[in-house]
């Protein structure tokens, strides 16, 4: 091979072999870019460790159900009974004889069904609170997913705002070129640009902090790398305050689950009142005797008398009927507490939601016209560099508000479904465009 084909060919390798590593970083670069909300919340829903545990849990007690409706264990017993200590008298005396019995416990009817009823409705509300960690975990990684986007906008926001200082910077040098500005009032533009360096450094470590925790959620290493959310689609509520609470009332989980609660300690009261009848065992026995001696047989019925009812039997349904009260209030409380949350949420969802809109048709327009204004006058000499620099402080400022409002808004949604027990089968929003 001649060396001009040589170095064609080398360069043709070099060139490819750029041209593919290019490839795979841009490929990289889409994919890491490529954060869904919808794929989170899957690999949350099948591999979040406290999500599993409710599973496990709830599951565990669904199988107490037949092993409470069961009769106990029969006793079989056998034996033998001899006369005297000096010869073995089987068959040569009447007292003599080998014993067989067995003996089943039967409980009072209604005991056992009783006891099923406890055992249904504590699986019942076992089920109800692996919904209600479905709900939450749901709503945490929407959360989450809302502040990672958050601080990614930060950053971005903060990158092109620092054009704007560079357009400050450039006019303060003209102006002390021309002698008609101060040497300080370039620094200060300097100075401003460096500390944009330092905001964005700190959401770079709140987006490292941010991920450690929704890796947490989903299931993954604290370390497992997460790429860049997608921009969420803007949503606004699509139900009143009192539908809410109407909606949190008829399907949280947590209510169900206190109800449920409630059904079981009945159950309890009515278990207790049950102890001061007599449960009763049966015993059948069969004594074989040797020789001219007949075998013998003997059916016998034991029964337990509540002698110290008054300080077992009354006192245990007084505390079942302290403790059915106590959950009745129980249930009260978590009424009360969901209405306040659901009222809380509310309230930070459309209070958001005017502060975007006052934002965005109003503040953040106007300030972009001062701002302009002002870096004219400054470069006409009628404005001074300190009143320019608090202008684009004010637009960072406002903009930074907008979206934290935006984000704080997508959270207090997921909030709000997550309290109404609709998070995981439908939406309390309708979607809608946000061209900002």
């Amino acid at each position: 091979m001649s060396k001009g084909l040589r170095i064609t060919f080398f360069v043709l390798c070099s060139v490819f072999f750029f041209f593919t590593a290019y490839c795979l970083l841009f490929t990289h670069s889409v994919f890491a870019e490529d954060l869904n909300l919808q794929d989170l919340i899957d690999e949350a829903l099948k591999n979040n460790p406290e999500i599993r545990a409710a599973e496990f849990r709830a599951a565990a007690s669904k199988y107490r159900i037949p092993q409470v409706t069961s009769l106990p264990d029969p006793m079989f017993m056998f034996g033998y009974q001899n006369e005297g200590f000096k010869r073995y008298t089987y068959g040569k005396s009447s007292d003599a004889q080998w014993m067989f019995s067995a003996s089943q416990m039967f409980p009072f009817p209604g005991k056992l069904s009783l006891k099923g009823e406890m055992a249904a409705s504590d699986a019942e509300s076992l089920e109800a609170s692996r919904k209600t960690v479905r709900l939450k975990t749901v709503a945490k990684v929407k959360e989450l997913y809302h502040d990672l986007f958050l601080a990614y906008k930060n950053i971005d926001l903060l990158r092109d705002k620092t054009v704007f200082f560079s357009r400050i910077e450039d006019a303060a040098l003209a102006r002390y070129s021309a002698g008609m500005g101060a040497q300080q009032e370039v620094i200060m533009a300097q100075t401003e640009k460096y500390m944009l360096l330092e905001k964005e450094e700190m959401q770079k470590q709140k987006i490292q902090s941010i991920e450690a925790m929704l890796n947490t959620t989903i299931g993954r290493s604290v370390s497992a790398p997460l790429g860049r959310p997608s921009a969420p689609v803007s949503i606004l509520l699509s139900q009143s305050l009192d539908d809410l609470l109407k909606i949190a009332y008829e399907n949280s989980p947590e209510v169900k689950s206190k109800e449920k609660m409630i059904v079981s300690a009945e159950a309890k009261v009515k278990m207790a009142q049950r102890e001061y009848y007599p449960d009763f065992t049966l015993n059948a026995g069969y004594f074989r005797r040797g020789g001219e001696f007949e075998d013998m047989w003997s059916l016998t019925t034991t029964l337990n008398i509540p002698l110290y009812y008054r300080t077992k039997q009354r006192q245990a349904v007084l505390e079942a009927e302290a403790s059915l009260s106590e959950t009745k209030n129980e249930l009260e409380s978590t009424k009360l507490m969901i209405a306040s949350a659901i009222r809380d949420n509310y309230s930070m969802c459309k209070t958001a939601e005017k502060l975007m809109d006052l934002y965005k048709n109003g503040l953040i327009p106007k300030i972009y016209q001062d701002f302009e204004l002002a870096i004219a006058g400054y470069s006409s000499g009628k404005v001074e560099a300190i009143t320019v620099i608090n202008r684009l402080k004010s637009v960072i400022d406002f903009e930074l508000l907008y979206w934290g409002q935006f984000a704080e808004r997508e959270k207090a949604i997921a909030k709000l479904e997550a309290i109404a027990g609709i998070g995981s089968q439908g939406s309390v929003v309708s979607s809608q465009g946000d061209k900002k």
